[in-house]
């Protein structure tokens, strides 16, 4: 559905009922979305396989020259392009690959020089690393220039803009997955593993969360994220802005998309006590802070609890400016078994207590996945959050090359990323319930779970780690 259809819709569900409108926004027409048939259905989807997989990376800044390191370890691998709006971070991306003894990667710099590296013709992965308002426009253009398009966290801002990356994939029949690391974690992939063989039994509930003081080191900080879009986000918004890291994991435990999908969601934030507080501390010794002091910052925690069409819950926590020690929850509760990552230690149980620490080492032994036993070692070699950034560009590379469908499709990017607006929705209007579009438009009830077993791949090797 075009754009202008989709905006003549919520226009005419708008007009319907101005008191609907008005407290619940984007609600009215999403169910009449829902009811349009998807041009391919791109869950399952194998692309014509990739040999050697030649990348542009659009965003240089905080994550960009660490997805450059890791692309360059592995073979297959060719990063054709880099880009970002500063011409002195392309330069440093550079100095990487010369390191790892690469060719040079063509350079593009500017506002808009990501158009003219989506337009080349010598690119099958567009791979966005940049500030979030950027990942779907970039994705969108890049998967209607015929490439494959990998975006970081959170892929949308909107709801329409979830909608725009769904009709593009399935259009154009190129993969669009957001790049979620987190799913590639060692215990969220074991417990992932056990959830699908039956070992918590019917999975009731689920929590995740992003809860990781970002304020001294990142928001406020003047060399962190460029022109502060971060801190501009947590000014302009009010929810969960930052859902998916929590999300994501259990969501896959939960079969979201592939046997059940979100029905609704309320979520509700609290006031904010740190971050206008200490904008105009800041502001009081440096005019620098001046244009982000005496501003309304978003509450410090926001909680999300979302309803699934099977009726099972999860609540997902975001809180980026209070001090509490870094944690995403992951807590997988179901009818014969429990599991929890934060806070540590790593703990299981099969009934009212948790396994001894001997057991849990007999279930690692048992339900580690394949991946994990083939790349696991190398990945903590190599280093990206602990190994788990490194096992999810390896198995992207891995399945394009291979031509396999992808862990993380489009529906899924959408989905977990229209959390954040929906909450946002909810929050303005006293927590009101806000129904989660179907991006799947039904075809969640056939579609099944992704395959982590290496079942046609796994050959994608890696270079020799210098010591």
């Amino acid at each position: 559905m075009s754009t202008n259809r989709r905006s003549f819709i919520r226009n005419i569900a708008i007009g319907a009922s101005a008191s609907v409108a008005t407290a619940i926004p984007e609600q009215g027409y999403s169910s009449l979305i829902e009811k349009t048939p998807a041009a391919f259905n791109m869950c399952g989807f194998a692309a014509p396989k990739i040999p050697l997989v030649r990348i542009g990376i659009v965003g240089l800044g905080q994550r960009g020259p660490g997805a450059v390191e890791r692309m360059s370890f592995i073979e297959g691998v060719e990063i054709k392009a880099l880009c970002d709006k500063y011409p002195d971070r392309v330069s440093k991306a550079q100095e990487i690959l010369l390191k790892a003894g690469l060719p040079k990667a063509t350079e593009y710099s500017g506002e808009e020089g990501w158009k003219a590296l989506c337009e080349s013709n010598d690119i099958d992965l567009v791979y966005v690393t940049t500030p979030w308002h950027l990942h779907t426009p970039i994705s969108v253009y890049a998967m209607k220039n015929g490439k494959h398009a990998a975006s970081e966290v959170p892929a949308a801002k909107t709801v329409d803009e979830c909608w725009e990356l769904v009709e593009t994939s399935e259009k154009t029949k190129k993969h669009m997955m957001m790049l979620e690391n987190c799913c590639y974690d060692f215990f969220e992939l074991l417990t992932l593993n056990m959830a699908r063989n039956g070992m918590f039994g019917e999975i009731v509930h689920a929590e995740g969360a992003y809860i990781h003081d970002l304020t001294k080191d990142y928001l406020f900080d003047k060399n962190g994220y460029a022109d502060m879009w971060r801190l501009k986000e947590n000014i302009t918004r009010n929810g969960s802005l930052y859902p998916t890291h929590g999300l994501g994991p259990i969501a896959q435990c939960m079969k979201i998309n592939r046997g059940d999908k979100f029905n609704h969601l309320v979520s509700m934030s609290s006031n904010d006590f740190t971050m206008g507080a200490m904008a105009n501390e800041l502001a009081a010794k440096d005019d620098f802070f001046l244009p982000y002091a005496n501003k309304n910052y978003r509450g410090n925690m926001n909680t999300t609890t979302i309803r699934t069409d099977l009726g099972k819950t999860l609540m997902v926590q975001h809180d980026v400016s209070t001090i509490r020690p870094y944690s995403r929850i992951h807590l997988v509760s179901g009818t014969k078994g429990t599991a929890s990552k934060w806070p540590g230690p790593e703990r299981i149980a099969m009934g009212h207590s948790w396994v001894k620490p001997e057991e849990l080492k007999a279930l690692y032994d048992k339900h580690t996945l394949p991946i994990v036993k083939h790349i696991g070692d190398i990945a903590k070699n190599v280093g990206g959050h602990g190994g788990m950034d490194f096992i999810m560009d390896w198995r992207l590379i891995d399945c394009l090359r291979n031509g396999l469908p992808l862990d993380q499709d489009v529906y899924d990017a959408a989905a977990w990323s229209a959390v954040g607006p929906l909450s946002e929705a909810s929050v303005k209007n006293r927590s009101k319930s806000m129904d989660v579009p179907d991006f799947t438009r039904g075809a969640w009830k056939t579609n099944v779970p992704h395959d982590l077993t290496l079942a046609g791949g796994g050959n994608t090797t890696v270079r020799e780690l210098k010591k």
